[in-house]
């Protein structure tokens, strides 16, 4: 099960957030994660795998 984060955003940015994440078929919520773990990976291909 995930952890709960609070995220703070403008009005202007969540509705274009909740456009971007219904175009890709995807809820607000799990736009953000893609979008999450698409950065994490660049990271780690960059500097090395991060341990847990």
């Amino acid at each position: 099960m995930g952890s709960t984060y609070t995220l703070r955003l403008s009005r202007e940015l969540l509705d274009k957030l909740h456009y971007v994440a219904s175009y890709d078929g995807r809820s607000a919520n799990m736009e953000i994660v893609q979008l999450i773990k698409e950065h994490v990976a660049e990271f780690e291909a960059k500097h090395g795998k991060i341990n847990d």
